[in-house]
């Protein structure tokens, strides 16, 4: 299951209607509903503060929020939709819908490394890269995994980890369809450069011997 699944607090709007929206906006607040489920939509008002932070924090559309109004018990909704002023940009409404267990959404779910102590690459000094510290999921509403593990105790120098080769937990599935990398090995910067300069050299002692022999 998920880790802690962050706060969302709201309070009930009362009144609807352009004219309660337009008054909770000179409040300070963002007006917004909250629907779906089996339950009758609901009128909500979110700080202006909390929800542009919370949007500027990235991802808001891709997180599951555990919402919180006074007055109804919790529940877990995720956004639909932000609306934005066409001129400052800023948001002017939400729209939030309620999730069942058996709701499919797409959540980025963090990836946990194990095997680093023993792989062969890392043990030559190799640079362990995690390309991808998240990975987008469809995943069940009701079974959102806290994590997704990847072993590196085998990898090399070279070697790369994809999506492919990961167990991930039953029912979920990646939102991209290619197989793509999610961690890599590469040599230390520094057998790089040696690298590149061996290289260098080889090239130019090769030049210069074509040179010799067409003089």
């Amino acid at each position: 299951m998920a880790g802690e699944i962050p706060d969302l607090h709201a309070e009930e709007r009362t009144g609807t209607g352009k004219g309660a929206a337009r008054q909770a906006r000179r409040d300070g607040m963002v007006p917004g509903i909250v629907f779906g489920g089996d339950t009758d939509p609901l009128p909500i008002n979110i700080p202006f503060n909390t929800l542009l932070k919370r949007l500027r924090d990235g991802r808001f559309k891709s997180t599951l929020f555990n919402l919180k109004v006074d007055g109804h018990d919790d529940v877990r909704v995720i956004c639909r939709d932000v609306q934005r002023d066409v001129v400052k940009d800023l948001p002017t409404h939400l729209d939030l819908m309620r999730l069942r267990r058996t709701t499919k959404i797409s959540l980025f779910i963090h990836v946990d490394v194990v095997g680093q102590d023993v792989s062969p690459g890392l043990k030559k000094g190799g640079v362990l890269t995690l390309v991808r510290p998240e990975v987008e999921l469809v995943v069940t509403a009701g079974d959102i995994p806290d994590h997704i593990t990847i072993d590196v105790s085998e990898m090399n120098i070279g070697d790369s980890i994809t999506i492919s080769s990961v167990k991930l937990p039953e029912g979920a599935k990646p939102t991209i369809d290619r197989d793509f990398v999610i961690a890599n090995v590469s040599a230390p910067s520094g057998l790089r450069s040696a690298g590149s300069a061996e290289d260098a050299e080889e090239v130019a002692a090769g030049e210069a011997e074509a040179t010799n022999a067409e003089n």
